[in-house]
């Protein structure tokens, strides 16, 4: 069990949380929610045994496992399933223990460690750690492939599976859906369903915490609250709490003014002084009851188009693909003003590149594209929060958007975002993902588009501006292309959905449990296949028979193969680049440095990598779907 006594934790001069006291039994599953800067952070920090308490106690029993998904991942040469199998230091310590009797030629103990390995489920190890890969994404061809080759978003899913190799007694994830898609997502939450031990989980995903979790630990004006449920249990006790209270608020200030009418009327006259002496001391004593208010409000809404073609835009047969071979063929889509589009699909199935071929990012490998007269595409992707200019604040980059504009304007706007005061006239160089994510939000609202392409437009928000979006896009007068992890935006957001599947964008009849439904379909189909190329290879002859099929496999992977090696160089490249960039910029005496040219030259180079980065990566997933579509060679 977990204890907390009295506890209080300080992050530098700031109070976090104060005097908490409650307890999380063995299998709780916990979601930790509270505003950014709250201190959910921290109080991992302290369960990790990484921070000191203030004052008050944590108890905790010496002999957990505790399991947390690290921040960086080490550009290793190791294979990513023995990177993954590393997360179970026990097997990893009896596995080296057995080496070392085994060249020692120590009998006993080979058929005690033996025991110990059948103990822990030894044996299945390694099948369980393509489990895990492969249901955050990773094809069987992954598997063998250096640690070192995967980008900035894999390398975090590595990271991921790492921590659930482990078999914890705790474990603690902070936003683990971030860098998945849906259908990592809701294999996920499947396995955490099934874990075992006790879950502290951060998440801004309310589908993912209500279907997992059964307590919601709450921080709030230095108070650490445990409540009963899932999250939607909670936000139904939380608005009966604040509710109460804010009736509690308003009897009180009737109370008050009342006393105050009184003090204002009587005190000049002799007869009365002493009554109203009475009633300012009440008033002094009495508790002030702070008025109800909700942590990070944020307000906006989408300014009308200036125009509403209908329809905005015509796909015609329309192939898309890379290097002349389609990745997604026979595309017909018309979009209409107010229809909301979902695009669902297995990863790497080729979502962002319809996103890209929409938004004419991409060009077709063949069919017709016809756009509605005044067309204005708001096209967001999580790439682009790179290419703001970090030494610009929020302010002026909206002024450079609209220089027409007057700033008291603009600095109104901004405020809906969460952007006031010195924070909207404040560099955005060091600003947090999800301020990025805001910002570039407010910049493509402020463009009143009338076709909105938005690709994991939720990443990084906290639940407050997700609900924020979700009733802003509720009330959009233009068309919506949605690709999304957070299921409640989907689900509040989207009419219709279209299946990206097997080289096809088609309508998809269902909702997103039948969309569950037929991801855990494909996964058992993906299963029997496997196990078929296992037991059931084409014979000698079956092989001779077939040699220019054969032939004709290796002409069409040649090019595919080639680009794949070139883009794992570049990344292993840019990777080690960004590397020595972020190393630099950790360096406070740069920060004090009166010339700031190497500083913005570093910024700027970071995020240019970055960009590099995330475009290849989803190349690079691309190409494996491609190479994985052509039959293997023998």
């Amino acid at each position: 069990m977990i204890q907390f006594k009295q506890l209080t934790l300080v992050r530098g001069l700031k109070i976090l949380i104060q005097a908490a006291s409650l307890q999380l039994h063995p299998g709780h599953k916990v979601g930790l929610t509270g505003a950014n800067g709250a201190g959910k952070s921290s109080l991992f920090a302290l369960l990790r045994g990484e921070m000191q308490l203030e004052s008050g106690d944590l108890d905790m029993p010496a002999t957990w496992v505790i399991a947390h998904v690290a921040q960086e991942t080490p550009a290793l040469a190791m294979p990513a399933i023995e990177f993954v199998l590393d997360g179970d230091v026990e097997l990893r310590t009896i596995e080296h223990a057995l080496a070392d009797a085994e060249a020692n030629h120590k009998g006993e103990l080979i058929a005690e460690l033996h025991h110990k390995l059948m103990d822990i489920d030894g044996y299945s190890a390694k099948a369980r750690a393509a489990e895990l890969l492969s249901g955050l994404g990773f094809s069987q061809a992954n598997l063998q492939q250096a640690v070192s080759t995967f980008s900035g978003g894999w390398r975090v899913r590595l990271n991921l599976a790492r921590a659930l190799m482990c078999r914890s007694d705790l474990l603690l994830l902070d936003e683990p859906t971030n860098h998945l898609d849906l259908d990592a997502v809701i294999w996920l939450e499947g396995w955490l369903q099934s874990y075992r031990g006790t879950l502290v989980l951060i998440s801004h995903d309310r589908d993912f915490l209500d279907a997992i979790v059964n307590h919601i630990a709450h921080i709030e004006q230095q108070t650490l609250t445990l409540y009963r449920g899932g999250y939607s249990d909670f936000e139904r006790q939380r608005a009966e709490k604040l509710a109460l209270q804010q009736a509690m608020f308003e009897k009180q200030q009737r109370k008050v003014s009342h006393l105050h009418s009184y003090i204002d009327r009587f005190r000049a006259q002799a007869t009365k002084a002493r009554q109203a002496q009475s009633r300012i001391k009440a008033l002094e004593r009495m508790e002030m009851i702070s008025a109800a208010h909700v942590d990070s409000q944020f307000n906006f809404e989408f300014r009308a188009p200036v125009s509403a073609p209908d329809p905005l835009l015509v796909l015609d047969d329309m192939a898309v693909g890379y290097n002349n071979v389609a990745l997604i063929k026979d595309i017909v889509l018309a979009i209409r003003p107010g229809e909301r589009l979902g695009l669902l699909g297995r990863n790497g199935a080729g979502k962002t590149t319809l996103i890209k071929l929409l938004a004419n990012e991409l060009a077709p490998l063949s069919g017709k594209r016809v756009e509605g007269k005044d067309l204005n595409i708001g096209y967001f992707a999580q790439h682009q929060l790179e290419q703001l200019r970090p030494d610009d604040s929020p302010l002026e980059h909206m002024m450079k958007l609209d220089p027409l504009t007057r700033e008291q304007e603009h600095m109104n706007y901004l405020g809906g975002f969460d952007f006031k005061g010195e924070m909207a006239r404040s560099p955005c160089a060091n600003f947090s993902g999800g301020e990025k994510s805001r910002l570039a939000l407010a910049l493509l609202i402020w463009t009143r588009p009338n076709l909105l392409l938005l690709d994991e437009p939720t990443n990084h928000l906290d639940l407050e501006m997700r609900h924020a979006l979700t009733l802003a896009l509720q009330d959009y007068e233009g068309g919506v292309i949605l690709v999304s992890h957070d299921r409640a935006l989907l689900r509040a957001t989207c009419d219709e959905y279209i299946l990206v599947a097997d080289g096809k964008a088609s309508p998809f009849d269902g909702d997103l449990e039948n969309y569950g439904q037929w991801l855990a379909e494909q996964r058992l189909k993906d299963k029997q296949a496997t196990q078929v190329l296992v037991t059931d290879k084409p014979n000698k002859n079956d092989r001779a028979a077939n040699k220019a099929d054969k032939q004709a496999r290796i002409l069409e992977r040649r090019p595919l193969v080639k680009e794949l090696e070139k883009i794992e160089l570049n990344i292993t490249k840019w990777n080690a680049e960004k590397k020595v960039c972020d190393d630099r910029l950790n360096d406070s005496d740069l920060y004090t440095a009166s010339d700031k040219t190497e500083l913005q030259d570093l910024l700027k180079k970071q995020a240019d990598l970055a960009s590099k980065l995330d475009t290849v990566e989803e190349r690079w997933l691309e190409l494996h779907e491609l190479l994985e579509a052509i039959p293997a060679l023998d």
